[in-house]
């Protein structure tokens, strides 16, 4: 947690974690977190906000951490990972902290992120109509959900492209069933033959020991091992600690970090990274967000799309896909011819930029979720982004 804390506050972020309890907290300062080492200067601040007091249905959530440089002059990011009833979340945020109501405001998240902020988006310039009340500048999408079919079905590709699933694989995967056409199935409870076959294939060669979510980072093997309940487990490696998942659940397992955070566990005895408490409405996912991302634009407000280059769920191909056909629509000409960008001394991706207004990148050796993987790289692409600037073109 001081570790995404200290990304993050260079530039004042709000994280929408999870619904919860309904508890009213008097004071969300976080005097320090346990672990935290010393020097930390930036202020952090957690608790609930409700979204229905009248109901009493709860509260979603938060994390904010303030800018540790300047905070004052800083704009204000919302990073949604899971939440609901957003609009009513930051009003009522709003009402916590009014000293940041008039701040520029830019909204991020990832995967089904690019389900929901595009919509959010399209709720606050509606509301704005009536009431000036949210300065948005800007949105970012990590890896996400924009068009069904063409996010979904890109993941052949990207197995077959990596070497995840052969020849003869991938022609029955793009042909007899395509994996658009087995998650709809799948989700109405329906699976027909011909795709319970070939997503068998699929997955038996494609391995329970590769990450989907990171094709090239090694597992947590212990983690893998003790899901499928078979013993000895090998040694991780020792320059990328991959069981750093379970260690941080762990760490917010524990009742010092949940009191320090002023959290409560509702209704279930365990954090867990994705709750089934929250549940998507799941075929939702088929409605396509791509044309919202469209009218966002066109209200003026630039959108960055963005893709970790190892993540097999939603991949780069599909994004890029997406992102190009849309600035074809709305004539929208290369402004940044497709680059690589740099991240210290090291490629750190590449980039394409469509009228000022639209632009794609990716982040190299990243996750689904590429913070959590490449914290340097995506905080060289997230600064950017917040500042207006082109992503560095050298050293």
């Amino acid at each position: 947690m001081i570790a995404i804390a200290a990304l993050f506050a260079a530039q004042q972020v709000v994280v929408v974690l999870c619904s919860s309890s309904s508890v009213s907290i008097s004071s969300d300062r976080i005097s320090e977190l346990p672990g935290q080492p010393p020097g930390v200067r930036f202020q952090q601040f957690s608790g609930y906000v409700s979204v229905d007091e009248k109901k009493d249905k709860g509260g979603l959530f938060y994390y904010f951490v303030e800018a540790q440089i300047d905070p004052t002059s800083k704009p204000l990011v919302l990073w949604l990972n899971g939440a609901r009833d957003n609009l009513v979340f930051l009003q009522n945020w709003f009402l916590k902290f009014p000293q940041y109501k008039d701040r520029s405001l830019y909204i991020t998240g990832e995967s089904y992120a690019g389900h929901y902020i595009p919509q959010l988006a399209e709720l606050m310039l509606q509301f704005n109509k009536k009431v000036k009340m949210f300065n948005l500048k800007g949105i970012a999408l990590g890896n996400p959900v924009l068009e069904f079919a063409t996010d979904f079905n890109s993941r052949a590709e990207f197995f077959w492209s990596h070497g995840l699933i052969s020849d003869t694989t991938y022609k029955v995967f793009t042909s007899a069933c395509n994996y658009s056409r087995y998650v709809s199935e799948y989700y109405r409870g329906s699976v027909s033959p011909i795709c319970s076959r070939v997503m068998s294939l699929v997955t038996t060669e494609t391995s329970k020991f590769v990450d989907k979510y990171d094709v090239t980072l090694d597992v947590c093997i212990s983690s893998v091992l003790s899901q499928s309940k078979i013993l000895n487990p090998q040694q991780v490696t020792e320059t990328v600690d991959v069981c750093v998942e379970d260690k941080t659940v762990n760490y917010l397992n524990r009742r010092d970090v949940q009191k320090a955070l002023h959290a409560r566990l509702v209704g279930v005895d365990r954090w867990l990274v994705c709750s089934n408490i929250l549940d998507y409405e799941l075929l939702d996912v088929e409605i396509p967000t791509i044309n919202i991302v469209g009218r966002i634009i066109e209200a003026g407000i630039p959108v960055l799309v963005y893709s970790g280059d190892q993540d097999s769920v939603i991949p780069l191909t599909g994004s890029r896909k997406l992102v190009h056909r849309l600035a074809r629509e709305l004539r929208l000409r290369t402004s940044t011819p497709y680059r690589v960008w740099f991240a210290g001394m090291q490629v750190g991706g590449w980039t394409q930029v469509y009228g000022n207004m639209l632009s794609f990148a990716t982040i190299r050796g990243a996750s689904h979720e590429a913070p959590f993987s490449q914290p340097e790289r995506s905080f060289v692409l997230f600064k950017a982004f917040l500042e207006g600037r082109p992503l560095p073109q050298q050293f």
